[in-house]
């Protein structure tokens, strides 16, 4: 059985003036998890300190310029859309001289183009202003002598004009002097003025003063400020074309660049949190072990020799023999079961050293959803869609990953739907194939197996049938899943887990010969012997009252830790723990039969309604075809995954999955 990658932990020296090149090396290659952290004496600390300070204008540079080159990719509307940085390179002189330029050209831009709007927007608003009093050609001072009324003039917010009208109705009268209700004159006998000014300022009311001898803004000044106000907005459009052009000319370099810096400032972070002498750099990471010889050669050429590496097992790890930490958990596969391996540690990753179990999720999975799913038709989309997605022509983000597992699904999907006769919820078009399959073997018939709602009597039958394979599968998946804990304990030396307790070898054989027996029993009539009560009887006593027989195997004294008591108590609901545990996981299984045939129902309603509306050569026969078969493989598909997955988790996984390990998660850079 396969087993999780073997790992290393290569231990690097490196001089300083080679550790840009070889972090650059280790974030490209992918597969070096760094490990440890920075543990330094006072004589390193002094050292990195003042390296810190040496290097800080490097580094400070890089990531000024990283930033400087993101806020001009935003700025300018050109965002990096392809976040790939494997082909890039750490950052040269010559490209931080290109950067520095650039950036100083979107700032220049950037500030002329502010400019230009603030000078628009004041122009503007005098505009505004102006257009306000243009009509008022009585003296502001005859006005304000008025001995009855007290006038104000100034500037509100157009969005609190209505609600200020409404505070002071009755109290004073509000005037728009402007068609954007800007500018308002208010009006009020003398003694509202201590309610009406109250109100003003509540909404944000703004006095102007206005000489005594104002009345009204002539023409000729009004058409200056119209001129000036077009001018301002042509500026800012000459300049938003400039802008554009800018952005157009240099989209490529910054995207370049974004990249390559984008790498440099990773580097840099790496740099500054390794333990290092005057002139040395040490870094540990995890390694696959296939790929270390691989390292090894690579980083000595590229230092040419300057560099000493020193290869561990992981048991020779101090902090791994302590139990500190734990040997990263790498899964190797090929594309169609890598596609499951998110499924894997979506759960937790296993342990290192332990069985891989992602290969029997994959068959597993696979087989469940075809049996569960069975149309050749609906089958076909599914596989018609993971080529799309594997080629890339449809995207769905990360989603595009898993087009194995749609392949994969499709194609079980399909040899169930040739078997149960459905295409599409049609049960006719297959029948030439079915009865050439079954005349084959004897007497032909359509199809070869019937699941849709029928008179016929052999279709109870076939119901039967799926049931017992599906509990037969079930059977197989537990059986798979103790066999695997019982491996792991053993190569873990944890004896005592092994042997006994529910998931143990006891477990185990309470759960086997149960089977055999009630087998025995049914199928060939063989009754029960007193020989088999006693291996049921065995088998169940070292399952359930494991706790003893553990500690005394692990060396664990006393052997009854909590009295004898206890040990009864705590035995007999363990006892119905594995009673009803077995029972249930078993019968679990009955779920795949229930969807096979709600399936087929559901193929059966779609065609029941496709006929009732004319049939297949109606439009809205069609219709009704299409549209339920979208909803079946939709919805149908997203709750048969979902029970797939739910049987995988609490009935596979939860016979060897009692402590999870860490997955392996390499240095790569990303672009950020």
């Amino acid at each position: 059985m396969a087993k999780t990658a073997e790992m290393r932990l290569l231990e690097l020296m490196v001089l300083k003036q080679d550790v840009a090149s070889v972090i650059e090396y280790i974030g490209k290659k992918g597969s070096f998890q760094f490990h440890g952290k920075k543990t330094s004496g006072d004589k390193a600390d002094k050292s990195n300190k003042a390296d810190s300070k040496s290097n800080n204008s490097g580094i400070d540079i890089d990531g000024e310029i990283y930033i400087g080159l993101n806020n001009a990719s935003i700025g300018l509307n050109i965002p990096l859309e392809d976040k790939d940085i494997s082909e890039a390179s750490s950052p040269t002189d010559d490209q931080r001289t290109e950067a520095s330029k650039i950036i100083s050209l979107y700032k220049n831009l950037s500030k002329r183009i502010e400019e230009a709007i603030a000078e628009s927007t004041k122009i503007t608003d005098a505009y505004k202003e102006a257009l306000a009093f243009a009509n008022l050609q009585v003296s502001y001072s005859e006005l304000e002598h008025l001995s009855f009324v007290t006038l104000r003039v100034g500037k509100l917010d157009p969005a609190n004009f209505d609600d200020l009208k409404a505070a002071v109705s009755g109290d004073g009268i509000i005037v728009s002097l402007g068609e954007d209700k800007s500018y308002i004159l208010v009006a009020c006998s003398k003694k509202n003025r201590t309610i009406v000014d109250p109100e003003l300022k509540k909404f944000g009311f703004i006095e102007i003063e206005i000489s005594k001898d104002f009345k009204g803004v002539p023409a000729d000044v009004l058409e200056g400020l119209e001129k000036k106000k077009q001018d301002a907005e042509n500026t800012i459009a000459e300049l938003e074309v400039e802008k554009n052009n800018f952005a157009e000319t240099h989209k490529e370099a910054i995207h370049q660049l974004l990249k390559s810096f984008a790498i440099g400032v990773q580097i840099s972070e790496i740099t500054k949190n390794l333990e290092s002498t005057e002139l040395v750099y040490r870094m540990t990471g995890w390694v696959p072990k296939v790929e270390c010889e691989s390292y090894m050669k690579e980083l000595d050429d590229l230092t040419k020799g300057r560099i000493a590496i020193r290869e561990y097992e992981p048991f020779e790890v101090p902090s791994v023999i302590s139990g500190k930490d734990q040997v990263p958990v790498k899964l190797s596969h090929g594309k169609f079961v890598k596609s499951f391996e998110r499924m894997i540690f979506s759960y937790g990753a296993p342990i290192y050293g332990t069985i891989d179990p992602t290969p029997f999720v994959a068959i597993f999975f696979t087989l469940l959803f075809g049996i569960m799913f069975g149309d050749l038709g609906q089958g076909l989309v599914f596989v018609l869609a993971g080529i799309l997605m594997a080629k890339n022509v449809i995207k769905v983000g990360g989603w595009n990953k898993f087009a194995p597992i749609f392949i994969a699904i499709g194609c079980t999907s399909s040899i169930m739907g040739l078997l149960t006769g459905e295409f599409f919820s049609n049960e006719t078009l297959l029948e030439p194939f079915s009865e050439w399959i079954t005349g084959l073997f004897g007497n032909p018939h359509a199809p070869i197996l019937k699941m849709m709602p029928s008179s016929d009597p052999s279709s109870i039958r076939v119901m039967f049938s799926v049931f017992g394979i599906a509990v037969a599968i079930g059977f197989i998946i537990n059986s798979i899943g103790l066999i695997i804990n019982i491996i792991n304990n053993l190569i873990r030396k944890n004896f005592a887990e092994a042997f006994f307790g529910k998931n143990g070898l006891a477990g185990a054989l309470f759960f086997w010969y149960v089977i055999f027996t009630v087998v025995k029993l049914v199928a060939f009539k063989n009754p029960i012997t007193p020989l088999d009560w006693v291996i049921i009887g065995v088998s169940l006593f070292f399952a359930a009252f494991a706790e003893p027989f553990e500690r005394l195997v692990s060396g664990e004294r006393p052997i009854l830790e909590n009295g004898f008591g206890t040990f009864l108590i705590s035995g007999i609901v363990e006892l119905i723990e594995v009673i009803s545990g077995y029972l249930s996981n078993t019968v679990s299984f009955v779920r795949v039969g229930a969807f096979a045939l709600s399936h087929a129902v559901l193929d059966f309603l779609i065609l029941t309604l496709t006929e009732m509306c004319g049939g297949e050569a109606s439009i809205a026969g069609i219709a009704i075809l299409i549209i339920g078969n979208g909803i079946v493989i939709v919805l149908e598909g997203m709750i048969v995954a979902i029970q797939v997955i739910r049987l995988q988790y609490y009935e596979f996984f939860s016979k060897f999955f009692h402590e999870t390990g860490d997955e392996f998660k390499p240095f790569k850079f990303e672009y950020k």
